[in-house]
């Protein structure tokens, strides 16, 4: 009647094969941010949150100002 360690065994075992994928996804959204604002310095991953960015947050400043590499 004595508490096993067979659970806690298998638990640790799960938790060793999986251990990989979870530091993997967030150093590819570490790398994906790339897009910086250069009125605060922000950074951003997609265009679509550039722009809700600068209309939100720097209205007095033009778009090309916090984003210089939008104007094409």
């Amino acid at each position: 009647m004595g508490g096993g360690n067979g659970q806690k065994v298998k638990t640790a075992c799960e938790r060793n094969i999986f251990s990989h994928l979870v530091g993997s996804q967030l150093e590819t959204n570490k790398k994906a941010i790339n897009i910086q604002c250069k009125v605060c310095m922000q950074t951003f991953i997609s265009e679509v949150k550039c722009r809700e960015h600068a209309e939100a947050k720097h209205p007095k400043a033009d778009l090309y100002t916090c984003f210089p590499h939008l104007h094409k």
